[in-house]
């Protein structure tokens, strides 16, 4: 067995100047020298990425394997294609063009960034929770047998500090530690600044507390190698005490004024009890000292690093850190986004030793002797240098058959058609893993997780089970098991179907995440669900029970706008379905898109309402059922109304046309059961008649059976606007029902009546309309 090679701290030292000032320079180039032809900032923040400049030094060009997975804090993404560029992978022209179109992205993209980017981040907070959920799927996928132990990396988040202020961290680390999950790092650079102001003193130091609550171990980088030289000196006891005693805000004021303001406050505040390592220091050098940190000293990073490497307990790594570290403004409460401007860069490029004309070249400002030292460093950094390539077409969905039943609700047809999967034996059931906040029995996965059981890495016994009571719960939890249940906490369960929709690109495994909750709790993981689509990670998101029809629950629970979301979400297909035959036809549509080149994520809105099931004369609607809307009643041609109906309100609509049609010859009945394919289609024909192309879409062609002024009676459990916009695609009269304010308790007669949801409703609205024409 070789030996592992000892890192050369200086080579290390080296590049982290390299990353501070191509980082540094990268931005300057996009807001100084790039033509800018609306004149707009492009931003970006030196100031953020100097302060993690020897954090990811020592991380890339040392302690990362090749399996191991890291979050970037993404106001440091020019760190990271700075290291990229670097290693080769990373072209100076991605560069040249940080933040303009088609260039290297402002936070680091997973799809769309040329480097290798393992988890996009951006929206704060969410890179850093991912991680966890992530390092939970690699358990799976090893426990399962779908990858080898050898194969297994480590999950690592660079956090800004600030992102501790965010909840959904907590809500993860708590979900961590009941699955007892590993091989974590979490790197706080601990800057102390966040875009408004220094951090809070006191609340930072409860931070470990809760972290080794949850079982972590903590690791405080405080002092780098200087400082502890130095408190070894005549009067160290006393600056230790001083660096440890002062304020946040006033230690970076005073880095921001130097090594004059540092004696002058060391002498006040000491009672000269610092003199003699005054004395021994000039200003250049005591400013030194001052600002060497834990985060910037290269040797303390990598003994703490090297000291965790062997170890799989989740580690939280608190490295103290100067914001904006070697560039003139550092410390300054000010400098989150602020620039250096064209003669501070200059000055830094030449106290660097970088010669003008230069500023792109790789090693440029380091010298011969140590030029070889750091590519021998760069040669043997052992991260991915190239974007995996995406897996898909690994697994064939089969034909899923609908339940029978006279009457069914969809809710109930998702739980039957789940249990006769999992008893198939078709490789698909194999691949799926459900998963739910404390939901999985009212959403009806319950006869999955009989069958298929929960996962969890030590064996957990059905203790009613052993005790002989009756349950129709019938769980016991092994390393086998496919269904991971979550506390209440909807970003945790959005983060981990982002973890498991990713698995294909992150460990070469395709998996099929089901993740069920109640429809109106989509908005409060709503970040996280957004994070998850723009990562591009897929899954089948099952919101169950939705609308006033959940009647009993009363306002709280009857979701009124999620369709609305689904309209604007993109990477997310919405379907709501009435009949059973048609949420069939939508999941196995919804693992294809899982497991396809050009697919995404399903989004099922579900209902607990028992309805008739329709007879089908042939499978000639299942098409225009998956591309969003299908004629259940044919209109006749030129007809003068429809009514457009979707989801839980369907037996309204269809006894509406009954009665109607009796007296409207050719009054037509549209079931939609995707608003969000049939914009999505109207839009893509408008954009492509701009380029010359004349194919009409879905909807247009639908509509196109009705007279050109015909009126359409739109209605849905949700808010009207969801399918009132379907008037603008040929110029025709709406009449939107839905709801629009908040619902009650009551039986369904009673609400849908207050909320014009019913039969009257819809044969007043078809008469109103036809009165106008």
């Amino acid at each position: 067995m070789l030996k592992p090679v000892r890192p050369d701290i200086a080579a290390l030292e080296a590049l982290d100047d390299r990353l501070r000032w191509l980082s540094a320079w990268t931005i300057h180039n996009a807001n100084h020298l790039r033509e800018s032809p609306d004149g707009l900032k492009v931003g970006g923040h030196q100031a953020s990425c100097a302060s993690m400049a020897a954090i990811m030094s020592a991380l890339y060009f040392h302690a990362l394997g090749p399996n191991d997975r890291v979050a970037v804090k993404p106001h440091a993404g020019p760190v990271l294609h700075a290291i990229h560029y670097l290693l080769g992978s990373q072209s100076r022209e991605q560069l040249e063009n940080f933040r303009g179109f088609g260039g290297a992205q402002s936070y680091p993209s997973r799809t769309k960034d040329r480097i290798p980017v393992d988890f996009s981040t951006g929206s704060v907070g969410l890179g850093v929770a991912v991680t966890l959920f992530a390092s939970l799927v690699q358990d799976y996928l090893t426990a399962h047998g779908f990858m080898p132990e050898a194969e297994r990396g480590r999950f690592v988040s660079l956090i800004g500090d600030a992102e501790l202020d965010e909840g959904n961290i907590y809500e993860a680390i708590i979900e961590g530690y009941k699955h007892d999950v590993r091989n974590l790092w979490w790197i706080v650079d601990y800057n102390r600044q966040s875009l408004d102001a220094t951090t809070a003193d006191r609340m930072f130091r409860r931070f470990d507390d809760m972290f080794e609550t949850c079982g972590w171990k903590v690791v405080t980088l405080k002092y780098g190698k200087q400082q502890e030289a130095a408190f070894g000196e005549p009067g160290g006891e006393a600056l230790k005490r001083f660096i440890d005693e002062t304020p946040n805000a006033e230690y970076s004021a005073l880095t921001y004024l130097g090594g004059a303001a540092w004696r002058e406050r060391l002498l006040k505040d000491c009672s000269g009890a610092v003199k003699p390592i005054l004395d021994a220091r000039d200003d250049r050098q005591l400013q030194s000292l001052m600002t060497n940190l834990g985060g910037h000293d290269m040797a303390a990073l990598v003994e703490a690093f090297d000291a965790a490497k062997d170890d799989d307990t989740p580690t939280l790594f608190i490295a103290y850190t100067v914001k904006g570290y070697g560039l003139p403004f550092a410390g300054h409460k000010d400098n989150h986004a602020g620039l250096m401007n064209p003669t501070q860069l200059d000055q830094l490029r030449e106290q660097m030793g970088i010669a003008q004309g230069q500023e792109w070249e790789k090693l440029a400002g380091i010298g011969d002797n140590a030029r070889t030292a750091v590519e021998a460093t760069l040669e043997r950094a052992a991260i991915r240098r190239d974007k995996r390539p995406r897996v898909f077409g690994t697994v064939t969905v089969p034909a899923l058959p609908a339940p029978t039943g006279e009457e069914q609700s969809t809710q109930a047809a998702f739980g039957r058609i789940l249990l006769d999967l999992a008893k198939s034996g078709e490789p698909l059931a194999d691949r799926i893993v459900t998963t739910s906040p404390d939901v999985t029995v009212s959403t009806n996965l319950g006869a999955w997780v009989n069958q298929r059981r929960l996962f969890n890495r030590r064996e957990l016994t059905d203790t009613f089970a052993q005790a002989k009571i009756a349950s129709a719960q019938k769980w016991r939890g092994e390393d086998k098991g496919q269904h991971i249940e979550l506390g209440i906490a909807e970003s945790n369960l959005f983060l981990t179907l982002a973890a498991t929709g990713l698995a294909g690109d992150l460990f070469g495994t395709r998996l099929f995440p089901v993740g069920t909750l109640y429809d109106p709790f989509i908005a409060r993981g709503l970040d996280a669900l957004n994070y998850a689509c723009y990562q591009d990670a897929r899954f089948l998101l099952v919101a169950t029970p939705s609308g006033v029809t959940l009647g009993p629950e009363g306002g709280a629970h009857q979701s009124i706008n999620p369709p609305l979301i689904a309209l604007g979400q993109p990477g997310l297909r919405h379907y709501e379905p009435a009949f059973a035959d048609e949420l069939a036809a939508m999941m196995e549509e919804a693992f294809r898109l899982i497991d396809a080149p050009d697919g995404e994520s399903t989004y099922l809105r579900l209902s607990t309402r028992n309805v008739v099931q329709v007879a089908r004369p042939d499978d000639g609607w299942r098409s225009g059922a998956l591309a969003g809307a299908y004629w259940l009643r044919e209109p006749g041609e030129g007809a003068e109304a429809a009514i457009v109906a979707m989801g839980a309100v369907m037996p309204e609509a269809l006894a509406a046309h009954e009665e109607l049609a009796r007296d409207i010859p050719g009054l037509g009945l549209l079931a939609v059961t995707s608003p969000n394919l049939l914009h999505r289609g109207w839009t893509a024909a408008q954009a492509a008649r701009w380029k010359g192309e004349r194919q009409p879409s879905h909807v247009e062609r639908l509509l196109s059976r009705l007279a050109p002024g015909a009126g359409l009676v739109t209605i849905c459990d949700a808010a009207p606007a969801s399918l009132s916009w379907l008037g603008g695609v040929l110029g025709q009269r709406v009449a939107p029902l839905g709801v629009d304010r908040f619902g009650q308790t009551g039986t369904l007669p009673d609400l849908y009546a207050a909320y014009r949801l019913d039969g009257t409703a819809i044969t007043e609205a078809v008469a109103e309309l036809l009165l106008q024409l």
